[in-house]
């Protein structure tokens, strides 16, 4: 699924094609026909884990590969709040996971940070930021874990690049927003990376409510997620592809014919299923210091997204979450197909959850080995349990995995080889490796 960090930029456009090999093994064309049902048999019901953590099919198994307050090689604990999380392929038989934590100024780093990007008026290293786990890719044996990025606040989610870094978004809130214009940006840190990252705010990447972020391998445009009741869809487009930090325009998506709302509250006005033509609006001020960016966004025809928050690329297309869009308000996939200058961009409404029974608050999204999404539900409430949901290529949901613990899950991503999926339970901090006949 990804690419080796020692891949050069030069690289990642010479070969885009053998990247985009790469970068999504097993591809994701989703075709659909019939009425949506729960397949909740897919891989069979799900088994009670003695351990009161993860409840999977019959013939999946999790390890535990980092937990909260853990010591790490270089003298931290393992922070809590782990959200997004992504795989890389660090070659000599090693992968790494880095890993978010969304810590706001108010929690405990779980160690004593010397350094990082902000402060608090304490003069304490902020405590958001990641962690990367070096692991042994034949047994996952933790080789290492350590504080790769600190200062920044509630990193929630973000996305790998095809050049080997992750992005890490801040997603602060709408009062934090408009009280600190130093917060609200996407930082990269590199796979390979010893140590603390210096933490660059990409600005030219827009300042908002951040929640996650995908990269097509073959123009290097970013694909962005807001994550407000009211948000729109984003992209970057950058002056040099695999070069963020460099610059370029900020964009908003609009679909034609008149649409501007895709949330569907009240009313179907989106059907599933239906194809509409989209453009793209360039964004000035992106910094935004009233926090009005998708307002301003809005104001130009940008389509309104539902809590956009999962992002991540199939074959040639991306799926993005909507966490409670749609009738039901239990959450919507939409699927974008860009058309890279030869074509219009396309957006569908791949999915629209009609039941909490069927997806409930998705948030982080996947795609498996087979070809499936794979969802991590995000909902509190102490009568119901959060899930990993399945989506089929044909668009059915079904039910793979329950988390026991009353936190939410998220961070799934596959390993390169697509035979471990890692995926985080919230808080108590708790990373896990699944494994099974995908």
């Amino acid at each position: 699924m990804l690419i080796s960090p020692a891949q050069t930029r030069r690289r990642f456009l010479g070969t885009a094609a053998a990247a985009f090999g790469a970068l999504v093994a097993s591809g994701c064309r989703m075709a659909r026909s019939g009425p949506l049902v729960a397949d909740a048999n897919f891989y069979g019901p799900l088994m009670p884990d003695p351990a009161g953590v993860l409840d999977l099919p019959a013939g999946f198994t999790y390890r535990v590969l980092s937990r909260l307050n853990q010591p790490m090689n270089d003298g931290e604990r393992v922070p809590d709040k782990a959200d997004g999380m992504g795989c890389f392929d660090l070659g000599s038989g090693r992968i790494a996971l880095v890993r978010n934590h969304e810590l706001s100024a108010r929690d405990q780093a779980g160690g004593t940070l010397a350094s990082g990007y902000a402060t608090a008026a304490d003069g304490r290293v902020l405590p958001g930021g990641t962690t990367t786990i070096v692991l042994d890719a034949s047994t996952l044996a933790v080789e290492r874990q350590f504080r790769s990025l600190a200062g920044t606040i509630r990193n929630c989610s973000g996305g790998v690049t095809p050049w080997g870094s992750w992005l890490t978004c801040e997603e602060p809130g709408g009062s934090v927003l408009s009280q600190a214009p130093d917060h609200g940006y996407v930082f990269e840190v590199p796979a390979a990376a010893t140590g603390l990252v210096d933490p660059v705010p990409l600005k030219a990447m827009g300042r908002f409510n951040h929640e996650a972020a995908c990269v097509d391998p073959v123009t290097g445009i970013v694909y962005l997620t807001e994550d407000r009741d009211d948000g729109v869809l984003y992209r970057f487009v950058p002056r040099a592809p695999g070069r963020l930090a460099e610059g370029g325009r900020l964009q908003a998506l609009r679909v034609t014919g008149g649409l501007a709302d895709s949330r569907n509250w009240g009313a179907a006005v989106l059907p599933v299923g239906q194809r509409l033509e989209a453009r793209w609006i360039d964004l000035d001020d992106p910094e935004a210091p009233k926090d009005d960016l998708r307002l301003r966004a809005a104001a130009q025809g940008a389509l309104l997204v539902a809590r956009g928050e999962g992002i991540h690329w199939g074959t040639d297309e991306l799926y993005i979450c909507s966490t409670n869009g749609g009738a039901a308000e239990c959450g919507q996939i939409f699927k974008l197909v860009p058309g890279r200058g030869q074509r219009p961009d396309m957006l569908e409404l791949f999915f629209e959850s009609t039941s909490p029974v069927q997806f409930n608050y998705g948030d982080n999204l996947t795609v498996a080995p087979n070809g499936h999404l794979i969802v991590c539900e995000d909902q509190y409430s102490e009568a119901v349990d959060n899930h990993l949901r399945g989506i089929t290529p044909a668009g059915l949901p079904y039910t793979f995995g329950r988390l026991r613990m009353q936190t939410e899950l998220a961070g799934g991503c596959f390993s390169p080889d697509g035979k471990w999926f890692f995926v985080n339970a919230y808080s108590p901090t708790l990373t896990l490796a699944v494994t099974g006949p995908w």
